[in-house]
């Protein structure tokens, strides 16, 4: 059974890139009970470890804590909050959003980021976009002072606000952080299913850090770690909408496998790993193409080159406030990444090399 509360506390924890601490502390907690020994690099991935067979390939899967957010960088005399954003956002999904400002000392101070009534401004001005350089964020504040008297500095991380909800019908979940709770989610419940679970390999299953800012904590991770072969899981944004086209992904329709994106192309006997797997478990699949990247693009050029492979869901509306998944995706993710690891031996391995 998928445990839908931890993916409510993961999804709900503020994690911007760089500042994914209390993210990280409660992944600590959740892949204690299941793994032989936890590790973490230097800058703040962490991996709980299980071996099923000590001679068999070194497997790492991964999500990631960070989510898209944004950085106070200036404070004006009125009280006002000037930001930066973290991560690739569109400005026009920003105003009149509220957000949580996560002061040094951990406290949480909501705001808006605000936005000029349709009654004073010019007809002109309504046609065009508004550049997040002209942005700005209302705590409530009357002053610089009182700002720095409530512990808010230039530098202090700030994340979306968004209540997990879980929308009519039951099937489906809205939260922020979808991208990537998710994956952090799947590698806890990855080490959980395998407890009592014969598998030819040594899992290392966490999460990185820092991967909607280029990347970074996949490199650091994947170094310390030097695996044989390398899964992503992450969430994708899902092309099932109106006014989108001829794109990728459709949440309720299975597991998301990925042909090709920005920072890789997968092995072709990866890719036929994944297929014949999901295939013979009868787990419903969809393939991706996106212009997008993940882990997985800085993974498989580590050391001498690691076979990888990016895995996960498609979901709506990701790298804004507020994300769509449904549960069934999530399920056969979980499912998927079972079966994977269960197959994987030192044979599937040089299959997947070529050799």
């Amino acid at each position: 059974m998928i445990d839908w509360k931890m993916y409510k506390d993961l999804t709900q924890t503020p994690g911007a890139p760089g500042f994914e601490k209390e993210v990280r502390q409660l992944m600590r907690n959740y892949l204690a009970p299941y793994s032989e020994k936890i590790v973490q690099d230097r800058l703040g991935g962490i991996f709980g470890i299980k071996t099923g067979d000590a001679k068999g390939p070194k497997v790492l899967v991964a999500g990631h804590m960070d989510e898209v957010a944004f950085m106070v960088t200036k404070v004006t005399s009125e009280g006002f909050l000037k930001f930066q954003t973290l991560g690739g956002w569109w400005s026009q999904v920003l105003l009149a959003q509220r957000v949580d400002i996560i002061t040094s000392s951990g406290k949480w101070i909501p705001g808006v980021i605000g936005s000029i009534p349709p009654h004073i401004l010019s007809d002109e001005r309504r046609k065009k976009p508004v550049d997040v350089s002209q942005m700005f964020i209302d705590i409530g504040a009357t002053s610089d002072e009182q700002v720095k008297e409530w512990g808010i500095r230039p530098g202090d991380s700030i994340v979306p606000h968004c209540p997990f909800v879980e929308m009519e019908g039951g099937n489906r979940l809205m939260s922020k952080a979808w991208d990537n709770r998710f994956g952090c989610g799947i590698a806890v419940e990855l080490l959980k299913e395998l407890q009592d679970v014969s598998h030819p390999n040594i899992l290392y299953s966490g999460a990185t850090v820092q991967e909607e800012v280029g990347l970074r904590g996949a490199a650091t991770a994947a170094t310390m770690i030097d695996p044989d072969v390398f899964f992503a899981v992450d969430s994708g944004p899902a092309g099932d909408i109106p006014g989108v086209k001829e794109s990728f992904g459709q949440i309720g329709k299975g597991v998301v496998i990925r042909l090709f994106d920005r920072s890789m192309i997968p092995l072709p006997s990866m890719r036929e790993f994944l297929i014949d797997v999901a295939e013979q478990e009868n787990i419903p699949y969809q393939f991706f193409v996106s212009q997008g990247g993940t882990d997985a693009g800085r993974v498989h050029t580590i050391n001498e080159g690691v076979p990888s492979a990016a895995i996960g869901i498609c979901a709506r509306y990701i790298h804004s406030h507020a994300s769509i998944v449904d549960k069934d995706d999530i399920e056969a993710t979980k499912a998927f990444a079972v079966a994977l690891l269960k197959r994987l031996d030192h044979t599937a391995y040089e299959s997947i090399l070529g050799r």
